[in-house]
């Protein structure tokens, strides 16, 4: 069975930085390019970024290049987003999904709240 758990969200002031994770389990990873999507209140849900699945390749929107990184360590199933001087628009729940450009809800999210 699938799982993907997001965690690291929280309340950040305007031009911090946060670090989510998401643990993976019940498919092989290593095989699989990973993606970020988030979703703001009230709004649809928006891709955020992408990563090959041996991380040499990633891909973000113009929203968020420059910005975000996108990481994995296959070993430990793990997928990360480096998020840096975030803005009140990047507030959303963040997701990680399977796939490429994916659009979908992987987990439960995690929220981040960028806030003064």
């Amino acid at each position: 069975q699938v799982q993907l758990v997001e965690s690291g969200g929280g309340l950040v002031q305007p031009g911090g930085s946060l670090k989510l994770s998401c643990a993976t389990s019940g498919f092989t990873f290593h095989t699989h390019p990973m993606s970020w999507t988030r979703q703001a209140p009230g709004k649809n849900l928006e891709w955020v970024a992408s990563i090959s699945a041996y991380g040499d390749r990633t891909v973000y929107p113009d929203s968020v290049k420059g910005r975000f990184t996108v990481s994995r360590e296959n070993a430990r199933n793990t997928l990360w987003l480096q998020m840096n001087d975030l803005r009140p628009d990047d507030t959303a729940v963040y997701y990680c999904a399977l796939g490429w450009e994916a659009l979908t809800r992987g987990g439960r999210g995690t929220h981040v709240t960028v806030s003064s």
